[in-house]
């Protein structure tokens, strides 16, 4: 097991291993003040590890209420969100009780912003159950929910009180959504770790999960306690996204976050080419790893559409939008680029 303690508003420990999941009830009860427990998760995940989690809880002494949705990107809205809000208080959950957020990416964020909400703020638990939210959304605090005009446009800064991440439950996971998640870890290699990223040259999907998990949760770490409300450094995560976010908005969400990523990674490489960011053999590079992943690399949209759906994207400030491009593996840097020219950007990524 690894544990990583990250120094945030809220201090708390990230705990990385197999076998971790029996552990939450014991592990939520020593926060103190806690009677009742709401678990947050998914159609698809709740089948799977929803009594686990449950027993778990029930053998701490811990009360539980669970609030199940459909799976998929489009319950990350405002009418789920407003049910579960609803869910918690018909089931009396006060200021001192704790909700869980058991699942991927989209629970993880839906929970964590009804936290940050109910009640003016509760605590809540991320027990991630794809590599997506283990290495990257589980950690960092940051919670949403999409509005029609774009993704994460609505939520709140909100660290969970810890992070429970069973290894085990990745072993559940179909093929394609664990590929998705491994765009975000080839993210963090470029961004940060060139050998991380051979690593991943080496390994293809065979990696060894604790230790890349454990790698990638710690460079988050580094940044949100450098950056914990994203106003610098911490855009740097955005690296692939806004892109990304621009496919996943025009594909009405049915590509997904991973894939749209990795889209988005592979145009930000190739526009650094073109901008004279970088050299056509690192873009080559990231581009050969994110395809011996199995994951795409283009989109069929064009820049005027991608353009109009990118400027919905939160990280615009003004008339600029920050880019985050690589310069060589291991380093990437924040480029603002004025609205004007985000067409041209895009156009020379595709």
């Amino acid at each position: 097991m690894t544990a990583i303690e990250v120094k945030a508003s809220k201090r708390y420990t990230v705990e990385i291993g197999a076998g971790l999941l029996p552990e939450l009830g014991g592990k939520t009860a020593a926060l103190g003040g806690v009677k009742k427990v709401c678990i947050v998760s998914d159609s698809n995940v709740w089948p799977l590890y929803g009594a686990a989690a449950d027993t778990s809880l029930h053998l701490a002494g811990l009360e539980t209420c669970a609030f199940v949705f459909p799976a998929g990107e489009q319950s990350k809205n405002g009418g789920t969100f407003l049910e579960l809000l609803n869910f918690l208080a018909e089931n009396h959950l006060s200021r001192s009780d704790v909700l869980v957020a058991l699942g991927g990416g989209v629970v993880g964020d839906l929970t964590g912003f009804a936290a940050a909400c109910y009640q003016r703020g509760i605590r809540f638990i991320q027990v991630p159950t794809t590599v997506l939210a283990a290495v990257d959304s589980s950690v960092g605090g940051k919670t949403a929910i999409d509005l029609a005009a774009g993704k994460n446009l609505a939520g709140a800064f909100w660290q969970p009180s810890f992070v429970l991440c069973d290894i085990n439950t990745l072993a559940t996971l179909p093929a394609e959504i664990f590929r998705d998640g491994c765009a975000e870890v080839i993210k963090t290699a470029i961004l940060f770790d060139e050998p991380l990223f051979m690593e991943l040259v080496r390994d293809g999907l065979g990696f060894d999960w604790e230790r890349v998990i454990a790698a990638c949760v710690a460079h988050k770490r580094d940044i949100v306690a450098a950056d914990e409300f994203d106003r610098g450094q911490r855009n740097l995560l955005n690296l692939g996204h806004t892109f990304g976010h621009a496919v996943e908005k025009l594909s009405d969400f049915t590509l997904s976050h991973g894939k749209s990523v990795a889209i988005g990674t592979a145009m930000a490489a190739r526009a650094a080419v073109g901008l004279g960011v970088t050299d056509q053999g690192t873009a080559t590079r990231i581009l050969w790893l994110l395809e011996r992943f199995g994951l795409p690399i283009f989109t069929h949209y064009g820049a005027a559409e991608l353009c109009t759906a990118a400027l919905s994207d939160k990280k615009r400030s003004g008339d600029t939008v920050n880019l985050i491009l690589p310069e060589k593996i291991g380093k990437c840097a924040i480029h603002p680029t004025p609205v004007s020219d985000l067409e041209a950007v895009i156009q020379a990524g595709l």
